[in-house]
């Protein structure tokens, strides 16, 4: 596969950029900085869709949908969130057009003016919450566990598939609540569901954290997130869960009676995580030979093809591959059996390689002799026998060990690239190298954007678990209580 896909060593860079194409998962769009989703792509995200939804659900939230379009002055009502989103923001000022004089194509009609300019939606607190005014009236009608589905826009200058396009998928969750304590809780809830997700589902480990004021969610009175690290020793943002306080149900006038008969604001969290999942993926385990997928997210577990030569030798292996993909269907296995015509057997197996499908059976005159598949599993790229009578065993217990492989390499790579620094001479030598690194903060923005400045490192969380440690901050010497992460980031 060598001259498919740029070597990770070489250009990790084009090596991605190469693999999201090559793998048939994405393609830029016509639409400069938005991205054409292919097939098999958006066969992985519905996966992810799928196993997200249901934690939604089994923590009691139900999915919903509001407008994509914002009235502008809806993002005034609360200083911090414009603040934070105005340079993102795509606007719509007019409703028609109209033929040109000239004849040549059409031009927006002056005269369609809108009254009040539409904010395609870079994020839906500001519309939700000014539809939460006319559904809470009482405690009784509290807590509103909300998630919608969406897509939203948020105009980059600097694009790159999956990680960062002007328009992007994914879900957002916007919760009302009774009190300070039941918000903060479920704020917290959320993170953990995410942590979980990427970790059993995805197979990274993430670390567990809070971001610094500066970090923060606009609008937020706290940012809870999960950062993850990728093979090339930069952090990425996998997931945020935000506390928001009463500050959009001040903003947005959304009060309720409360048990005591008074009337208070309402509290608020929101949270989400986007199709950025699909650029972790990648970049946590895949390799020069292309995408490698845990087999809990992968559309296809296990790909059967058939080597023969002749209408013969064919009939008689689909004849006796058909008891096999019925037992490894029943076991839940997520099974395909390749015997199209129109590509060789070896283009074939690349071809899954490169999609990273866990397993390829292979069955050729000689294996059906013998009764038995030749097995290739992807992660480790080993290939062994595997008799037709031990298949569905076999394999079932298979997936669950290339799931825990593909973990474990990932933990492992984390424990290696987190370092201890305790002097600004060894965060300048080890940020150029990569990895988390672990050392005291001051707490000030001041320091804070001046490390920034100098190195491009950013603080990436507050650890959930980080304790209580008596120091001096790596950059200015003040004293700190605590270790933060710094990473460079996508």
């Amino acid at each position: 596969m060598a001259d498919v896909l740029t070597s990770k060593s070489k250009d990790y860079a084009q090596w991605y950029n190469d693999l999201v194409i090559k793998a048939d998962l994405a393609q830029n769009s016509a639409v400069r900085g938005c991205m054409v989703i292919k097939p098999y792509g958006y066969a992985i995200w519905e996966t992810m869709q799928a196993e997200l939804d249901r934690r939604f659900k089994e923590t009691g939230h139900k999915n919903a949908y509001f407008p994509i379009f914002i009235p502008k002055s809806y993002f005034s009502k609360e200083a911090a969130h414009v603040e934070g989103f105005a340079k993102e923001c795509a606007v719509v000022t007019h409703y028609r057009l109209k033929n040109a004089e000239d004849g040549k194509g059409v031009v927006v009609d002056p005269e369609a003016k809108l009254e009040e300019e539409l904010i395609v939606r870079p994020t839906s607190e500001t519309i939700i919450w000014d539809t939460y005014r006319d559904w809470v009236q009482s405690y009784r009608d509290l807590p509103i566990l909300l998630n919608q589905w969406a897509n939203v826009v948020r105009w980059e200058m600097r694009t790159r598939l999956f990680l960062r396009t002007t328009e992007f998928l994914w879900q957002e969750g916007h919760t009302a609540h009774a009190t300070e304590a039941e918000a903060v809780e479920e704020a917290e809830r959320m993170l953990h569901v995410y942590a979980d997700f990427a970790e059993t589902i995805l197979a990274i480990p993430v670390i567990r954290g809070v971001k610094s004021e500066s970090e923060r969610f606009a609008g937020a009175l706290n940012t809870y997130c999960i950062e993850a690290l990728m093979q090339d020793g930069k952090a990425l943002q996998a997931g945020t869960s935000h506390f928001l306080g009463q500050n959009f149900a001040k903003a947005f006038d959304v009060k309720f009676q409360n048990r005591d008969g008074k009337i208070e604001h309402v509290w608020a969290t929101s949270w989400g995580v986007s199709t950025r999942l699909m650029g972790a993926l990648i970049m946590s385990h895949s390799d020069d030979q292309g995408l490698v997928l845990p087999p809990r997210l992968a559309p296809t577990q296990v790909v059967i093809v058939p080597i023969y030569r002749g209408a013969e030798e064919l009939e008689q292996i689909s004849q006796a591959v058909q008891p096999v993909l019925a037992s490894l269907r029943a076991a839940g296995i997520r099974v395909e059996y390749d015997a199209r015509d129109t590509h060789k057997p070896g283009w074939k197996f690349n071809q899954y390689e490169l999609q990273g499908v866990p397993v390829r059976l292979a069955i050729g005159p000689r294996d059906l002799a013998a009764g038995q598949f030749e097995m290739a599993r992807r992660d480790t790229l080993e290939k062994s026998a595997l008799p037709f009578d031990q298949v569905v065993d076999r394999v079932v217990n298979l997936m669950e060990d290339i799931q825990g492989h593909l973990f474990a390499n990932a933990q492992r790579r984390l424990n290696e690239q987190t370092y201890r620094v305790d002097t600004w001479d060894a965060f300048l030598e080890q940020i150029e190298l990569g990895g988390f690194l672990s050392c005291h903060w001051d707490g000030t923005a001041e320091t804070e954007a001046q490390i920034k400045e100098r190195t491009k490192a950013t603080i990436r969380c507050i650890p959930l678990d980080a304790p209580e440690e008596a120091g001096v901050c790596v950059y200015s010497g003040r004293p700190s209580n605590r270790r933060v992460l710094f990473a460079r980031a996508y």
